[in-house]
């Protein structure tokens, strides 16, 4: 089986850590199964919410102390627990503020390891912009908190002015480093940008464009509200009859050359002759069974990457004429990747001439086509 993704939620008491989880609930799937295992004493309302959530399939709390440091010993067995009672198909760690996040990555990551049973995701850092100047106290951990993590979100901005959030993000600037950003729209982000794509995901096959499509969007925005993210489709289209690969060279090279402050997730489904190796340098080692052209899961998130195998059928080709190569889908035509890029305001219209330039995304051998379309 697949290793269960793990997606670290971390930031300081009060800064809308449990809200961003509840307003991700409902963008997942109905048979989606979500863990999650707690290590603080939060708010009690919302807390109740979280825990007689249907979408929840199971709870962990481990209190009374840092997850990082005198319950890293207990980490294991809560993800066991979890693992084996709920079986679910993704588990978030929502942590304490003082929670070092770098310790707590590194366990999961020697856990994933030991066991093969899971994979980290992502560390997500919510930062209540209307309270920053409070973390100055505890510089030290803020400072630590954004050094080990892959995704900042801004919560709270809308009810601090201008300048009060120009100051909050000069003073992350001020860590020196280039770490992928969004502002919540009151606590909320699209799960495109928190989550990556999953077996569970990848079985409802609009999960792989996270939702977007050319005319419909997850989540409708305040008209004064500008998206926070842009998203490309890709998809690849092979012709004849003989089933097709995705060149994984070329796939690979694109994966090292895409930047963690532009690039923020790649989620695909790829035809592959074989498996391509997780950035690690693992190759799953349910793949041996599987001969011949088969259907991976690849989930790229700020730098890092796995490839694992699907028994998901890629969809049906999209009756649409590519902006780079003018022609018609026919029956002879077959999907052998379909792909959405989440990136920063400003980065789609570079990267689709990129892509569409050719070089990055490419079928085995000649001709296929590429179709790469703007969703937001």
């Amino acid at each position: 089986m697949a290793p269960i993704p793990i997606t670290i939620v971390t930031g300081f008491l009060g800064s809308g850590k449990s809200t961003l989880i509840l307003n991700l609930i409902p963008q997942l799937p109905h048979t989606y199964k979500l863990a999650l295992l707690k290590n603080e004493f939060g708010d009690v309302a919302i807390d109740s919410q979280l825990a007689s959530s249907a979408a929840i399939s199971g709870v962990q709390e481990l209190l009374n102390g840092c997850i990082c440091c005198n319950l890293v010993g207990q980490l294991g067995d809560a993800l066991e627990s979890l693992r084996k009672d709920v079986a679910p198909d993704r588990i978030i760690i929502e942590t304490s503020g003082s929670a070092f996040p770098a310790t707590l990555a590194m366990e999961v990551n020697r856990l994933g390891r030991e066991t093969g049973n899971y994979v980290l995701d992502g560390v997500v850092v919510v930062i209540d912009v209307e309270n920053w100047k409070g973390y100055e106290d505890t510089s030290y951990t803020a400072k630590m908190q954004q050094q080990y993590t892959d995704l900042i979100v801004f919560n709270k901005w809308e009810l601090v002015d201008e300048r009060n959030y120009e100051d909050c993000l000069d003073r992350v600037g001020d860590l020196g480093l280039q770490i992928a950003n969004v502002k919540s729209d009151k606590g909320r982000v699209d799960q495109s940008v928190l989550l990556g794509l999953d077996s569970a995901l990848a079985k409802d096959g609009d999960s792989v464009h996270g939702g977007y499509s050319k005319d419909k969007k997850p989540h409708e925005h305040p008209a004064d509200h500008q998206t926070e993210v842009e998203v490309l489709s890709v998809n690849l289209v092979s012709e004849g009859d003989t089933p097709k690969s995705v060149d994984l060279d070329s796939l690979e090279t694109f994966l090292l050359s895409a930047p963690k402050d532009e690039v923020y997730r790649i989620k695909a489904l790829v035809s592959a002759s074989h498996p391509l190796a997780s950035s690690n340098g693992d190759l799953d080692d349910s793949v041996g069974s599987h001969e011949g052209i088969a259907t991976y899961i690849l989930n790229w998130a700020f730098g890092r990457w796995t490839f694992t195998y699907s028994n998901t059928t890629l969809p049906a080709p999209l009756k649409v004429a590519s902006s780079a190569v003018d022609t018609s889908v026919s029956a002879k035509h077959e999907t052998i990747l379909r792909m959405t890029i989440v990136l920063a305001r400003g980065e789609a219209a570079k990267w689709k001439a990129r892509i569409e330039k050719g070089g990055m995304i490419e079928q085995e051998g000649e001709g296929g086509f590429l179709i790469v379309d703007r969703l937001v």
